[in-house]
């Protein structure tokens, strides 16, 4: 644990923070598995080619990533006066979030569980 006064432990905390500019999407209805098809393709290429990648993708997915992509975008430009035709995706995962259970009725009075998977996305730009 760090000594010091708290005022002092934030100081260091906030100094270690990460500064890219980066969107992330909470709670999406997509697998992880499904959106790391689309994420996958787009990591490390520039935005302007991404985006056109995720433009014409046809999985759900994509609608998904390339909404958050521009919403990074805009934060990049806005939040901390990047240009965007510099920007690139650096990074972009995504990590799984709670499964919703449902149940299906079977024959014979049997219940098969349904399992509803979500996902947390991030996309972290940076320039080059």
């Amino acid at each position: 644990m760090a000594k010091g006064h708290r005022s002092q432990i934030k100081r260091e905390r906030n100094a270690q923070k990460d500064t890219r500019p980066s969107a992330k999407l909470s709670y999406a209805r997509v697998s992880v598995q499904k959106a790391c098809f689309v994420l996958d393709a787009i990591r490390g290429k520039d935005v302007q080619t991404a985006l056109g990648i995720v433009t014409y993708n046809p999985r759900y997915a994509s609608s998904l990533i390339k909404k958050l992509l521009e919403s990074a975008i805009a934060n990049a430009e806005n939040n901390n006066n990047m240009d965007p035709a510099n920007l690139y995706v650096e990074e972009c995962y995504a990590n799984k979030a709670p499964t919703m259970k449902r149940v299906k009725p079977r024959a014979q009075g049997r219940a098969y569980r349904i399992e509803k998977r979500n996902s947390h996305i991030t996309i972290v730009l940076n320039e080059r």
